[in-house]
């Protein structure tokens, strides 16, 4: 006998977004709505997604989650329980879509309980939104399962803020904003689309991951401390938010890449002048971050105009934002300035990759950036995604799913600790904390884009050598 049905099962994938205009600060801790509106970025899902599996039974004696393999405790995460709830709340009779039978009656969910897993195919925690899909993609996976029905427009994005903030802006896709709202009861502090991801199809991105490991200072704790000591973090909120964010949606609208990077870098710098501003200081950059903010200003400079974007989150791996005309020139200075560990592909693009080590890169643009940076030195960059405008979540198929029907149990086999840095320097992959390394097989390593690129490199010199071979006959 199965543990649940198979037609009360959902799987769900759900992009991360990255916010060119940040927030930073509560002002309700209770309802987690911020001080300040934002607008972000949303990525595409080819590298950088939450997946999640959600499942319910009346078998089920309670509430279970799984993430990244490990199995959390649901009560006492206060955001999460939160999250289950608000969406239950606008369940609907639950309908097979292919027979028409009820499968569950509107009145009857509260006898049902969910197991949920979830991963993540990108570094947790290390200041690259992570939360924000992983609270996307649960409360859509969640909202498709009880056939939920909003009570008004942007509803589940204001229940998905309740689990982590930006993840209301994980629900669309392109250029979205987060009302920051002026209601008691927060229900106008949604996610609002500004341009959906076909509007600017030459945008792309570059994420340089200095370090996958988690931060010291958590957003939450983080923004808890500047809110109670920045004088900064309270005038900019105040008086320089809101015309930042008008010019930055104008020029997304225009495609003006030099309106849109420069307030985009200019918001980033400020963001992390709020975090030393706090007291006691708080460092989410390191030594490479501000190199890498070194090597834009450089490449930008030769060019005479803003051609490159850099921001930070609250971490120090930068997303620089670029156009395709001049994503494999960057990507071919970048990685002479800050080369992956040896034997690495240069990013999770094979194709753009092969394009960038073609490329005929000027002497005067390369001295320019290595004369602005510290001696180039392999494995300051951990590894570097290479990525576009995304759509929001998805629905996937069964052979995502992460919960066996049979016991209702998580299948997801959680990777190993990432390598010591000598190993990972060693490694093919770089040290990659994808899980497709770990689970064996050629599915799995194709599942991360990483090995994807390494292994259509290394065809490509078998070819070569075959080739050479043959000429030598």
């Amino acid at each position: 006998m199965s543990a649940f049905d198979e037609r009360l099962c959902v799987t769900c994938s759900a992009p991360t977004n990255i916010a060119t205009i940040k927030y930073w600060g509560k002002a309700s801790a209770e309802l987690n709505t911020p001080i300040n509106s934002s607008v972000s970025v949303t990525l595409h899902q080819d590298d950088l997604k939450a997946i999640t599996t959600v499942a319910a039974s009346r078998s089920f004696s309670k509430d279970r989650l799984w993430l990244n393999g490990k199995e959390e405790d649901v009560e006492s995460n206060k955001r999460l329980t939160t999250v289950i709830k608000l969406v239950r709340a606008l369940a609907g009779d639950k309908v097979d879509a292919k027979t028409g039978e009820v499968l569950v009656y509107k009145a009857d969910w509260p006898q049902y309980h969910v197991h949920i897993a979830s991963r993540n195919t990108f570094p947790t925690a290390a200041g690259l939104a992570s939360s924000a899909a992983g609270y996307a993609c649960l409360t859509f996976a969640l909202a498709q399962l009880f056939a939920a029905c909003e009570t008004y427009d942007g509803e589940l994005t204001a229940i998905a803020r309740q689990g982590s903030g930006s993840a209301c802006r994980s629900l669309y896709g392109g250029f979205v904003r987060w009302q920051k709202g002026e209601r008691a009861d927060a229900a106008d502090s949604i996610a609002v689309q500004v341009a959906d991801e076909a509007h600017w199809p030459e945008l792309r991105a570059l994420i340089f991951v200095a370090s996958a490991a988690k931060k010291g200072t958590s957003s939450t704790s983080g923004m808890g401390t500047s809110v109670a000591t920045s004088e900064l973090l309270r005038h900019r909120a105040a008086a320089l938010v809101e015309p930042r964010l008008a010019a930055i949606e104008a020029a997304y609208l225009a495609r003006d890449f030099a309106g849109f990077g420069r307030a985009t870098m200019v918001d980033s710098n400020q963001f992390h002048a709020t975090c030393l501003d706090t007291y006691p200081p708080i460092f989410y950059m390191n030594d490479v971050s501000r190199a890498l903010v070194q090597a834009v200003h450089a490449f930008n400079a030769h060019h005479g105009a803003i051609r490159a974007a850099y921001t930070f989150d609250a971490g120090p791996n930068a997303v620089v934002y670029t156009t395709a005309s001049d994503v494999a020139q960057l990507l071919a200075v970048m990685s002479r300035a800050f080369p992956v560990p040896r034997g690495a592909p240069a990013c999770s693009d094979a194709a753009l990759a092969a394009e960038a080590a073609a490329e005929d890169v000027p002497e005067a643009l390369l001295a320019a950036v290595l004369g602005a940076v510290r001696e180039p030195r392999a494995g300051d960059v951990q590894m570097v995604y290479a990525t576009r405008v995304g759509d929001g979540p998805r629905v996937l198929g069964a052979a995502d799913r992460m919960l066996d029907p049979a016991t209702g149990l998580n299948t997801y086999a959680a990777p190993p600790p990432p390598l010591p840095s000598a190993a990972a320097s060693a490694s093919p992959h770089g040290g990659c904390l994808c899980p497709g390394h770990f689970s064996g097989g050629l599915s799995g390593m194709l599942e991360c884009s990483f090995m994807r690129a390494a292994l259509l490199m290394s065809a490509a010199a078998a070819v070569g050598v075959a080739a050479a071979a043959r000429r030598r006959l």
